[in-house]
This record gives C-alpha cells, sequence and structure tokens, in this order.
C-alpha cells in the first residue's frame, strides 16, 4: 500500500558571511518534469530520523556537512499535494562543493536572485523568509 503523501526534506542552506543560498541544477527528472534549479533535498522515508536524513541528502547531492538550525517553512506541493514539503535553515560546517546525485551544478546566490533562476515562485511567506536573510 502506497503512503498518502510522501515527506521531502529541502536544505535552504545558507552561508551567513557571504549572505547566499546554494541551489542545485537537476536535469531530466522523471518526477518533477518542471524543475531545474532547486533547493538540495530528498525523501524522508517512513521511521527514518529526520536530522540524519537530511544531512546525508545534502552531503551526497553537495559536497557539503551542514548544521540542521531548524525548520523555516511547510507546504504541500502545488502540483502534488501528496508531496508533503519541509524546509530547512541548514549552514555549511564542512566539506567542498561537490554536486552529485541528482544535482548536477551548484551556485551560490544572493537571496534576492533564487527567483531567477527558478521556473516556479517561491510560496511568499517562504520567500519573505528568505529575503529577511539578505
Amino acid at each position: 500500500m502506497k503512503d498518502p503523501f510522501e515527506i521531502v526534506m529541502l536544505g535552504v542552506i545558507f552561508d551567513p558571511a557571504k549572505r547566499k543560498i546554494l541551489l542545485g541544477r537537476r536535469e531530466n527528472d522523471p518526477h518533477m518534469p518542471n524543475l531545474e534549479w532547486c533547493f538540495p533535498a530528498g525523501r524522508l522515508p517512513i521511521g527514518g530520523s529526520v536530522d540524519k536524513i537530511l544531512k546525508q541528502k545534502i552531503k551526497l547531492k553537495t559536497g557539503y556537512d551542514v548544521k540542521n538550525l531548524g525548520t523555516i517553512f511547510v507546504n504541500t506541493h502545488p502540483d502534488k499535494p501528496d508531496l508533503f514539503l519541509v524546509y530547512f535553515l541548514c549552514e555549511v560546517f564542512k566539506g567542498k562543493a561537490k554536486a552529485g546525485d541528482d544535482l548536477v551544478e551548484l551556485k551560490w546566490l544572493s537571496p534576492d536572485k533564487l527567483e531567477d533562476y527558478r521556473k516556479r515562485p517561491l510560496n511568499s511567506r517562504l520567500k519573505e523568509y528568505i529575503l529577511s536573510l539578505k
């Protein structure tokens, strides 16, 4: 039996010294064809540890070890109501940038430039929070 919804954890990885946020570029995603530039993310398996899985997924996709500073936003996906999205503010504490897994490129951007790279605008409340990091 399929779960009624899936939880996707997204890392809003912030560099407080440079005031920039990390996005990754995906290619040919079979589940989200319109998704290109995005926050590094991963699905949470049933019974999985949120903090542990989030950090593992981010390390796999970016090469960075991060600190999870907490949840900043929660919503369902506008096109897929069975996807429950949980956004976490994270900071890098170790590692070197290396796109991996489903990401082919990484880019640090000023918070006010994120939407220039995304096909879909950010939720207004999430955008307000991210812009406050600038």
